[in-house]
């Protein structure tokens, strides 16, 4: 939304653009409770977009990460605690190595915005990407007695897959957040909608899918969410990109590397990023110990594969419920006044987990398939709160020619603090002997967990009190002290030339996603 009393004229171009017939605007999804909102929301952003890139974002965010990516963490779970037969601090190690593709997503950023492939630098990357995760599914799948090694490749290949198409539709959502900067909100609500509506569809299946064909057979499953990327690659309308000298392409990295360090060097965004990545590095991950501890036929409550799905699918609509609540009520408040709440919210509701463990909730007359339900519920619902102005803000910071660099190069730090909780995690179980069928201290880690998470509270202080068009700082104005910078750098006439087709061809660019979140 455009702030109050800015007399900017695009913006107002843009409001008068979002106007139905009588005049009154047409933002967001549920105004006025409108039965046709969500439908004249989603023609609205087709119309300064393009209806591919609502498409890539659906299928992007929705079938691929959302859908697949529910399939996936399940059919995983499941693998690494039956068919392989690990530790839940093994478990937790091995997810933090099969998510090294997203600490390396600046990479396939860079690649997407120096290196066109037939003259496009978006479509190719999607087509590779479906195809890495067709192959890498396949492997798991038809293997009978896979070695942790070649499992792990193999894993680690799939995500690279997803991370690379992630990378990819960043680039399209950034661009166009810097056309529109009050579209952004709308934009990472679309990509968080999308996302929580295909995770609560494939939680929903996962636990019966895992029971029907195995963990094994899910893998095999998962390589019709790649075909659909692979399609996106297809289908998805972006301006072809000149001639280009790929003698060059040397040039072109150090000069999109360079551009990028004098960015982050300016205090407007390295002090949100050092704070995203501690809120997410000091919320330890034990997931793992957790579910062990669930599905244990002596010490927990001894859930099955469809319970375990059917908790997690109705938790995910706590995550929808956090999408809706900041695009309708939220999205114009202070960042940092939203993430106290949040972040302070996010610590105490680890004490469900608690209340868990030590069986408090049946003391309460609550059962435990209640109670788990609630609990993961709420926890979605205050992690997609937490995480969305961040993202929106992060969207907003990126210098034209290299969106999809330096977005990848912001969610990465988010990614390595999430592996880092994850390690840190597996570290804290494995210290205090959390193992397969011993979990006497899984109190105690989670007590220690839910003090780490208020420990964020103390650097807010690093997060700008409202969002990055009240302070003045766009894209295009990073552009500007990049080329006056003390050091000289320029940014390339290749660059360039692409923020001069970009503002030309508006109704080409495309939208962005959310990073979907990992339970902590």
């Amino acid at each position: 939304m455009v702030e109050e009393g800015k007399d900017n004229e695009i913006h107002n171009k843009e409001e008068q653009v979002e106007a139905d017939e009588n005049g009154s605007p047409k933002r967001g999804i549920f105004v006025g409770f409108n039965i046709r909102g969500p439908i004249d929301w989603l023609r609205m952003l087709s119309r300064e977009t393009h209806w591919s890139s609502v498409v890539a974002v659906v299928v992007v965010y929705g079938i691929n990460q959302g859908f697949g990516g529910s399939l996936a963490r399940v059919g995983t779970e499941y693998y690494m605690k039956d068919v392989q037969k690990v530790q839940p601090s093994e478990s937790q190690a091995f997810t933090g190595i099969t998510n090294i593709p997203w600490i390396i997503k600046p990479i396939w950023g860079l690649l997407t915005d120096v290196v066109p492939i037939f003259g496009h630098r978006r479509r190719p990357y999607f087509v590779l990407a479906g195809i890495v995760g067709i192959l890498s599914m396949f492997f798991l799948s038809f293997h009978e007695k896979l070695h942790i090694v070649l499992a792990l490749a193999a894993l680690t290949a799939g995500s690279a897959g997803v991370a690379i198409a992630d990378v990819t539709i960043d680039a399209c959502v950034a661009q166009h957040s810097g056309v529109h900067p009050s579209l952004a909100p709308d934009m990472q609500s679309l990509c968080a909608l999308s996302s929580s509506i295909g995770a609560l569809i494939g939680f929903s299946l996962s636990g019966v899918f895992v029971h029907l064909i195995g963990p094994k057979g899910v893998y095999g499953l998962l390589s019709i969410p790649y075909a659909l990327v692979v399609l996106v690659g297809v289908v998805l309308k972006e301006p072809q990109s000149p001639s280009f000298a790929y003698r060059q392409i040397r040039e072109k990295f150090v000069d999109a590397a360079m551009v990028m360090w004098t960015t982050l060097k300016s205090q407007d965004v390295w002090r949100p990023c050092l704070y995203m990545y501690l809120s997410f590095a000091l919320s330890l991950n034990i997931y793992e110990g957790l579910f062990y501890w669930e599905t244990d036929s002596k010490a927990g409550p001894s859930f099955s594969q469809e319970a375990i799905g059917f908790v997690l699918s109705i938790g995910s609509v706590g995550s929808l419920l956090g999408a809706i609540l900041y695009q309708y009520t939220l999205k114009t408040h202070p960042f940092r006044a939203l993430l106290f709440w949040t972040q302070l919210f996010f610590g105490l509701s680890g004490m469900l987990d608690l209340v868990f463990i030590l069986r408090l909730n049946l003391k309460l007359g609550i059962p435990d398939y209640f109670f788990a339900v609630i609990d993961e519920s709420v926890f979605q619902l205050v992690g997609r709160l937490k995480w969305m102005p961040l993202l929106v803000l992060s969207s907003q910071l990126c210098p034209p020619g290299i969106e999809g660099t330096f977005f990848a190069l912001l969610m990465s730090i988010d990614n390595f603090g999430l592996m880092s909780s994850t390690w840190l995690g597996g570290l804290l179980l494995h210290v205090l002997n959390v193992t397969r069928t011993q979990f006497d201290n899984l109190w105690l880690a989670i007590l220690i967990r839910n003090v780490l998470r208020i420990v964020p509270l103390c650097f807010l202080f690093l997060v700008p009190k409202s969002d990055a068009e009240s302070l003045g700082f766009s894209r295009m104005e990073v552009l500007s002290v990049l080329e006056d910078s003390e050091n000289g750098i320029q940014v390339s006439s290749s660059l360039e030339e692409d923020s001069e087709i970009l503002l030309k061809h508006e109704e080409e660019v495309e939208l962005t996603p959310l990073v979907t979140s990992v339970r902590s």
